[in-house]
């Protein structure tokens, strides 16, 4: 990677899948051009699926040509008026399972008051007979400077999870670029343009690139609900939450992110209570507690949490809460 990259922000998919990912906030000064590489896959149900763009929330005055490969032939199309942008090929459920395409994107003066071109380069990640390579060149007839890059998928399905996409900005050489990260470590970075925000969805490391001072939010895994066929269950608490301000970060912090506890299933198994989470030495009060459940006529009850979980009262006919702590 040239040392005039700088990687401003990144977003992994979670386990739900994303409807599109946005890059907010993008710096219009310290960067002349805009980097994206992307390693993706969605979860629609045929073999391929396209990656779409929009830039500063619109896809109008969108022109594009691709020249692609399939495996067994070649062919190229243009595309004047076309609403949602297919700027590449994408790995799909009904293809190879586990494998996700690589995509890059350019997009050069994307803060000046000319059109702004873009260039794709993209390939499957397929053993199949059909694995599609594209490379595509667009133009996008707006003067307005790119705040922001927005993907989908054409067929208006959800990206896959673990996809992620990577935002780079590419300065000029011999130049310090003004904003840029300074730590690493999270599913998703992202700048409001004044702060940094790392979010974890999974367990991993936050390294600081110098010291730091940083608010820090930790939210233990919730509860599992139970389980009944004819007068209801107890759901689940919420996973308990504490927020730590100022804190002075000089060295690289362990992230553990407290797993949710597993619902019910009637007269099979019990639910279960989520896990801690814990920033460093920093931990979330306790996890959220499991809900009331029922196997083979015996009722487990519901446990206290960091909010607790619901249980009924059967001489009252009533549901109740188990403490939060």
């Amino acid at each position: 990677m040239a040392n005039t990259y700088t990687l401003l922000e990144t977003v992994t998919v979670g386990a739900a899948g994303a409807a599109s990912v946005t890059f907010n906030s993008i710096p219009q000064t310290g960067y002349t051009d805009l980097v994206i590489k992307g390693s993706i896959r969605t979860s629609y149900s045929g073999t391929e699926g396209s990656l779409c763009i929009g830039f500063n929330g619109s896809t109008a005055n969108f022109t594009l040509i691709m020249l692609r490969g399939s495996g067994a032939a070649a062919s190229s199309f243009t595309r004047t008026t076309f609403s949602e942008n297919r700027i590449s090929y994408i790995n799909a459920v009904g293809g190879t399972a586990s494998t996700f395409s690589n995509v890059e994107i350019y997009v050069p003066n994307y803060a000046s008051a000319n059109y702004k071109s873009i260039s794709v380069d993209g390939v499957m990640e397929a053993n199949a007979t059909t694995a599609y390579s594209a490379l595509t060149a667009g133009l996008w007839s707006q003067t307005a400077a790119i705040t922001s890059l927005n993907f989908t998928v054409g067929t208006a399905d959800n990206f896959a999870q673990y996809s992620t996409f990577s935002l780079y900005g590419v300065s000029a050489l011999g130049t310090t670029p003004t904003k840029a990260p300074k730590a690493t470590g999270g599913s998703i970075i992202q700048t409001d343009g004044t702060y940094w925000y790392h979010a974890f969805l999974s367990s991993g490391t936050f390294t600081p690139a110098t010291a730091l001072t940083c608010d820090v939010l930790v939210v233990a895994g919730g509860g599992g609900g139970g389980a009944n066929n004819s007068v209801g269950a107890g759901g689940g608490g919420a996973g308990g939450l504490l927020g730590f301000t100022s804190q002075s970060i000089l060295s690289a912090q362990t992230v553990t992110i407290g797993a949710g506890g597993t619902g019910g299933i009637y007269n099979s198994t019990y639910p279960t209570s989520g896990s801690n989470s814990q920033f460093g030495s920093l931990t979330a009060p306790t996890g959220g507690g499991r809900g009331q459940g029922v196997v083979s006529g015996n009722w487990q009850p519901a446990t206290n949490g960091g909010s607790g979980g619901w249980w009924r009262n059967f001489n009252s006919r009533k549901w109740n809460c188990g403490s939060g702590k």
